[in-house]
């Protein structure tokens, strides 16, 4: 655990930290990003190589340069910010450092924002000082970056005035003015000899000056005459009338001062008012405005730009980012030096680049794609207003360029291609960036990276420009390569992907598309993309799982040695680009002293976590997982394997030994860790470094979720099978195999058996009750007094809600963000029912990891990666759940039920809620979770809406291509499936376990009132006896409804009428002679269910045979009866709820309370846009 916990310490986890130690970042970045020759140093082992290491804040060895390549960086990473809309231009310029450093002022420039109103604090200290300068002073330095901001302020203020004068006279005085200055503050006497009350008219004064400098127009000169003369008055008169009287009257011949009212306005002469003496408007170059604008922010910057950046992500990048200089990294190489790599990412039929119908189009709740956008990113949407110079989202439909910007805006806010090949790309531009700082000279690096990019379209024609150069050197080490399944189908039948993927390429040059063509195109069409390679194959390249085979195809067209794996939901950032060329260097070092890394892993950060209260549970659970658990598994451990696509391949390692995927079907269903089983057996090492990140994003919904976690479990279940683990089991060390187990397929297994424990627990339980054992054992004289068991159960009851669980998360929690916060995240999690979403999810492990294990047939479950706020359906919900977690919930239910009613004579209602309210909980979160964490799903018009869809479904006849969607006949069919598939082994294992419900059975038949004075075996075989009895009159009623429906319906009503009648006259007569009770009824009731539904589990088992019998229509007529009953006992208590509107609003706030500390109105979005559509369609 000291492992995974070292490598956060002493990290910078907020803004204020970051200021504080911001004067160490310029030596952090050009330790660490810039190549520097040095010699070599002994690396650290252990504990000492996590712990992060300090920088001097700034060498005085070349200086300038090493100012000049901070800058370049910095500033390229606070551009990446604005384009990406998550800063205002204000902010920006908050957060820049110059690009052209002043080499007059000889001071270092700090951004803006370290400086925000410093100097007007300053300027109060020093009008209201009255003690010595050398107190003064002192006070200023105890803040450093107040003492920079006076310095600069005081140095550009003397070097625009000196630059604005030009008229002799006026030059003469105003040296006359700085050189006093100069020579007050170099004796020390600045406060004695000078008047700093007079300051602020001074300070008003230039502020206006600077704002007329922004402006530079013609007819403000005369304004900006007056100024100046007007500075020079309170210069003179208030604040250094004693020094300056005197010189000034020599100056100019005593026309000026206190006499000059003596001579008539036509003789005087006015300084600054001839034509020559200021310069102004002012000639514009690029270094003007970014100093003038500086220097105006400054002045008047007030402390709310403190805050600056105000956007959560825009902070937490800017916080990681400064925090991994600091952490253990090799040193960067010249881009020439580095090693080459690829980045690979498959894509199949996914979203592209939204269409304005696709942002536009309102869901059944009427919110559309962009509404939702606006509310969830309020200042990113105002941002980016600001960005493309309009007012609001109307002006937008104005032209096709800002439609286009719309839509790459909400596309980049998405789980898209164009946000992931945005993200990728900026490799590109970090490596032209990198090349750049290497290669420029002394007075190409003072110009700055930003003049080289706009001169490069001039010096490209006439010559080979550095840029070129940069650009041709980052071509050669770096290639972007999408693995488009699809596109050759989709450009044939001009589907619009295709055409949003041509688009990436003409805005991205250098991406690269690999594709499968089956047909030879020999058609001489002017084509837009050009073909570089062309490889014909022998047959389908698609034969196993469809993702895997999808990168396998593409591999061969990727170079260099480094290959990244990336999916299509990944996004990548500007700044962690720069730090790739250390990551690859890692290749060339032994971690564990014997092997070179053959796959570095890096960390994920999930970026859907503000959606929605479970986004942000399984953002939470994902962080935890990619940060301290994969640390812990690299070191010590090293049991790391591959996980997901952020890691990156030794590429010649494994294209020379079988790929990077395995893509057999079914088994290699999960292909990441297959990668990584098949790296470590051939003697591979995985790593693991914390100092780079990748953006990914993740299912928001709870019916996504779930098919996730059923896809990883059936991926488990198969790793289980394979022959992979099997050779890892063998081929490690007793501690590494332990290791290996518990972090593969020993968690599912483990959940596996905690379920199954439970229902153990219960069915013994129900045995001690039904024999009489737990009667004897609690009345016993050794069990009277057992106040320390019902302790030891509360204590185990506790820990089964899953509080350990959460431990790791609270543990990253903490070490990024401070673990006050930690535990006010998890209070908060808990309050928004974290607990139930994670015991929901226990039951999607255990059901799908079991079933894979015994008939095997995992399958790819595609979740879609869109925005989901809308209402799924309840027909929806219970197909999705209905034998995952409903069933199994409805059984442990009538468990708890049975083992209260025969056990409440002797227990204690304590002693029953400490055994038993996990239990219950577990219950409750298996049956109404999925309505808990729906959507508007206690709204009453859409409970009744779901209701009537849920009767059509379940009545509608299924057949050939009715889809199950359609049809619960065809739902039915396919849930069964996998039986068909399934061995003798598997089969035999269905029938065994489904004959637990007739064990129970005979529980309960000899617990009745009515056969309490008998153990006669006969019991048994009459509540069989009535068993067949229902199910043949069931068979009647649905012979009876065939036959005789259409043309005898008096014949058929009479039949029915008939049965009721009997059921009726033998009820009353078994409560009336053999004086059955009402708890009898209820004992049957919860006796025979349960045996009707073990009956359709062994036919569905045994289905070749039931359908060589001709029962198998009447096994399904039975199906559809319980799940009639099923479907009542679930709609009943939400139909109830539905009826008070504070349920719906609690349940609005529980899901998406992330967003409403945001700002969100979530009533606006479920109900708001509805109001505006009308008015919107007049218009």
């Amino acid at each position: 655990m000291l492992y995974a916990f070292f490598p956060l310490v002493e990290q910078i986890r907020t803004l204020g930290m970051l200021r504080s130690r911001f004067q160490s970042l310029p030596g952090a970045f050009n330790a660490r990003l810039v190549p520097v020759e040095k010699p070599d140093e002994k690396q650290k082992k252990g504990l000492k190589a996590s712990l992060p290491r300090r920088f001097a804040q700034m060498p005085n060895v070349d200086k300038e340069k090493q100012a000049a390549r901070f800058a370049q960086m910095w500033n390229k990473i606070i551009t990446s910010f604005r384009k990406e809309d998550l800063i205002s231009n204000r902010e920006m310029e908050l957060l820049l450092v110059p690009y052209v450093a002043d080499r007059a002022l000889d001071l270092i420039q700090w951004p803006p924002f370290l400086l925000a109103s410093k100097l007007p604090i300053a300027l109060d200290m020093a009008k209201d000082s009255n003690c010595k300068d050398r107190e003064l002073r002192k006070r200023l330095e105890a803040d450093s970056y107040m003492d920079c901001a006076v310095r600069e302020c005081y140095a550009s203020f003397k070097n625009i005035i000196k630059y604005l004068v030009e008229g002799e006279q006026e030059k003469k005085v105003i040296n006359i003015i700085f050189d006093e200055v100069d020579s007050c503050i170099e004796d020390g006497k600045l406060i004695s000899d000078v008047n700093m009350r007079a300051l602020p008219a001074l300070y008003d004064q230039f502020v206006k000056l600077i704002q007329y400098l922004l402006d530079n127009r013609q007819e403000d000169r005369g304004q900006v005459v007056i100024l100046f003369q007007d500075m020079l008055e309170v210069v003179t008169r208030d604040i250094m009338e004693e020094q300056l009287s005197s010189l000034l009257d020599s100056s100019h011949g005593g026309s000026y001062g206190r006499y000059e009212g003596m001579k008539p306005l036509d003789e005087q002469y006015q300084l600054f008012a001839s034509a020559g003496a200021i310069k102004f408007p002012v000639p514009v170059t690029d270094a003007w405005i970014e100093k003038v604008k500086r220097l105006d922010l400054l002045l008047t910057v007030k402390e709310s730009a403190m805050d600056a950046p105000t956007n959560l992500e825009a902070r937490r990048r800017i916080s990681f980012f400064s925090n991994s200089l600091f952490m253990d990294m090799p040193d960067a190489p010249k881009v020439r030096n580095m090693l080459s790599f690829s980045v690979l990412t498959p894509y199949y039929n996914e979203d592209v680049l939204f269409s304005l119908n696709n942002l536009e189009e309102p869901n059944e709740d009427g919110v559309s794609i962009i509404f939702y956008l606006q509310k969830i990113y309020p200042d990113e949407w105002t941002n980016f207003l600001e960005r493309v110079g309009c007012k609001s989202e109307d002006e937008l439909r104005g032209s096709d360029e800002l439609e286009e910007e719309l839509r790459l805006w909400a596309s980049y806010r998405g789980q898209t291609l164009t946000r992931t090949v945005r993200g990728m790309m900026y490799y590109r531009k970090a490596l032209e960036l990198q090349a750049f700082l290497d290669m420029a000279k002394d007075e190409d690096l003072m110009e700055g990276y930003k003049a080289a990019e706009l001169m490069s379209e001039e010096h490209s024609k006439l010559e080979r420009s550095l840029w070129t150069q940069c650009q041709a050197v980052a071509d050669m080490k770096f290639t972007y390569v999408v693995s488009c399944q699809q596109y050759g189908i989709h450009k044939r039948s001009g589907d619009h992907h295709a055409q949003d993927i041509l688009k990436l390429m003409t805005t991205y040059p250098s991406l690269r598309v690999a594709y499968i063509d089956e047909v030879e195109e020999t058609g001489k069409d002017k084509k837009i993309e050009k073909v570089i390679y062309r490889i014909k194959l022998p047959g389908p390249a698609i034969l196993g799982e469809g993702k895997p085979e999808n990168q396998n195809h593409a591999t061969i067209f990727t170079r260099g040695e480094g290959l990244q794996t990336i999916d299509m939901n990944q996004d990548n950032y500007m700044e962690e680009a720069l730090k790739m060329r250390n990551l690859l260097q890692e290749f060339l070092k032994k971690h564990d002293g014997v092997r070179y890394p053959s796959i570095l892993g890096v960390r994920e950060h999930i970026f859907t976590g503000s959606v929605s209260s479970l986004a942000w549970f399984m953002s939470n659970q994902e962080t935890s997982f990619v940060t301290i658990g994969q640390r812990l598994l690299a070191n010590p451990l090293r049991v790391r394997f591959h996980y997901g696509h952020p890691d990156i391949f030794d590429r010649i390692f494994h294209i020379t030994r079988g790929g990077v995927c395995k893509a057999s079907k079914i088994i290699n269903l999960s292909e990441d860790i297959f990668a990584g089983f098949n790296s470590t057996l051939r003697q591979g090492s995985v790593t693991h470094h914390e100092y780079l990140q990748v953006g990914k994003g993740r299912d928001v919904g709870l019916n996504q979720i779930s098919l996730f976690e059923a896809k990883i479990a059936d991926g488990n279940g198969e790793q289980t099978l394979s022959r992979d683990i099997y050779r890892l089991g063998h081929r490690f060390d007793f501690f590494r195999m332990l290791s290996c187990y518990f972090t593969t397929v020993g968690f599912y297994f483990s959940t596996l058996v905690t379920v199954l424990t439970v229902y153990v627990f219960l069915y013994g339980r129900l045995y001690l009750v039904l024999s009489g054992l737990e009667e004897g054992l609690a009345t016993g004289r050794r069990f009277i007094h057992n106040q320390s068991l019902q302790v030891a159960l509360a204590s185990q009851s506790f820990v089964q809600l899953g509080f350990l669980m959460a431990l790791p998360m609270m543990m990253e929690i903490g070490l990024e963000k401070g673990f006050r916060k930690a535990l006010s995240e998890f209070i908060l999690m808990q309050l928004q029912l974290s607990s139930v979403f994670f015991t929901f999810s226990l039951g999607t492990k255990t059901h799908y990891y079991g079933r894979t294990l015994l008939h095997g047939g995992a399958e790819y479950r595609p979740t879609g990666r869109g925005f989901v706020v809308f209402h799924a359906k309840f027909a929806d919900n219970y197909r999705l759940y209905s034998r995952s977690h409903f069933i199994k919930g409805i059984e442990l239910m009538i468990l708890l039920v049975v083992y209260q009613i025969f056990g409440q004579s002797y227990r204690s209602t304590i002693s029953y809620i400490f055994i038993t309210i996990s239990m219950w909980f577990m219950v409750g979160a298996w049956l109404f979770a999925p309505f808990l964490f729906n959507p508007s799903g206690f709204e009453w018009q859409k409970i009744v809406d779901d209701w009537t869809d849920w009767n059509k479904w379940i009545t509608n006849r299924g057949g050939i291509g009715v889809p199950p969607q359609k049809s619960w006949e065809s739902w039915w069919e396919k849930e069964h499936e996998h039986l068909k598939y399934s061995g003798t082994r598997g089969i035999l294992a269905e029938i065994v376990l489904s004959l637990r419900f007739f064990i129970y059975q005979y529980g309960l038949v000899y617990h009745l009132s009515i056969t309490k004075k008998t153990k006669s075996v006969l019991v048994y075989g009459i509540s069989w006896l009535v068993i067949l009895v229902v199910l043949l009159v069931m068979k009647t009623v649905s012979v009876g409804r065939r036959r005789f429906s259409a043309n005898f319906q008096l014949v058929f009503r009479l039949i029915k009428f008939l049965i009721f009648v009997t059921f009726v006259t033998i009820l009353i007569t078994l409560i009336a002679l053999p004086h059955m009770t009402v708890q009898d009824i209820l004992v049957c009731f919860l006796a025979f269910l349960p045996t009707g539904w073990g009956l359709l589990l062994i036919s569905q088992a045994c289905k070749p045979l039931v359908r060589r019998a001709g029962l198998w229509g009447s096994v399904r007529a039975l199906a559809r009866g319980y799940e009639i009953m099923m479907g009542l006992l679930l709609f009943t208590p939400i139909a109830f709820l539905a009826w008070f509107p504070f349920v719906s609003e609690f349940q609005t706030r529980m899901l998406f309370n992330q967003a409403f500390s945001r700002g969100l109105q979530i009533s606006r979005i479920l109900g708001g846009q509805k109001k505006d559509r009308p008015s919107r369609a007049k218009d």
